[in-house]
């Protein structure tokens, strides 16, 4: 009985997966197939998801994530207890640099962008805060694997480099540079990051940028008490 309770959770956890950032909502075609799940069973689990509040079932039959999934963000957010030092941070960096600014956190394998201040122009790189991304790709993910297990010779050298850069590697037309915010005992916190077009975010402009991210970066971990 326990096997067959585990195995129902994680199959409507698979669903909530199924998810990703550009989905306002889905058909329940579409979570079949993302899911590989019988549509009488999707319906099932939808059913007690719904009435959790973790999915809500529009008037067109389209499901979309419920506020229950919101609450739990929020709390799981303030667990950090972080948003008040690291958001101000990141909008300095941003009016400074006139690029996105993130902060990443280890989540699994992958990395979650926690909190992100997004540039004032037209141009910029836009994501939204809660994406789950990979760890092989992108400045602020190489930095999460550097300080954390990778042991590969881009980890190995981005640890040595004290930074990470990237130029197309999640997106080809975006660029972004990352630092490590470490603890008094060189653990890492989270990853600080840049992000913006590759045409405007060019080497040179990250050059530029490196110092300023490295000072935010140090001045976090003081006001954050580590």
């Amino acid at each position: 009985m326990t096997e067959q309770y585990v195995g129902a959770v994680e199959r409507a956890l698979i669903i909530l997966d199924a998810f990703g950032d550009k989905d306002a909502d889905l058909s329940l075609k579409d979570l079949s197939e993302r899911t590989g799940f019988y549509k009488s069973t999707i319906l099932r689990l939808a059913g007690t998801l719904e009435s959790r509040g973790y999915l809500v079932l529009s008037g067109r039959g389209r499901y979309r994530l419920g506020p229950a999934l919101w609450r739990l963000g929020s709390a799981y957010r303030r667990s950090f207890r972080m948003d008040d030092v690291i958001r101000q941070h990141l909008e300095q960096l941003a009016a400074q640099s006139g690029e996105t600014a993130s902060f990443y956190v280890p989540e699994g394998q992958n990395r979650l962008c926690l909190f992100r201040v997004n540039s004032s122009r037209s141009l910029r790189h836009h994501l939204e805060e809660g994406a789950l991304l990979p760890c092989d790709r992108g400045a602020a993910g190489h930095v999460i694997r550097a300080w954390g297990h990778g042991i590969d010779d881009r980890a190995l050298a981005v640890h040595d480099a004290g930074f990470a850069q990237s130029e197309g590697e999640r997106d080809p037309d975006i660029s972004a540079l990352a630092v490590p915010v470490l603890d008094r005992d060189s653990l890492l916190i989270g990853a600080l990051a840049l992000s913006g077009p590759l045409s405007r975010f060019d080497s040179e402009k990250r050059n530029a940028a490196l110092g300023l991210l490295h000072q935010h970066a140090a001045q976090c971990a003081t006001d954050l008490g580590h």
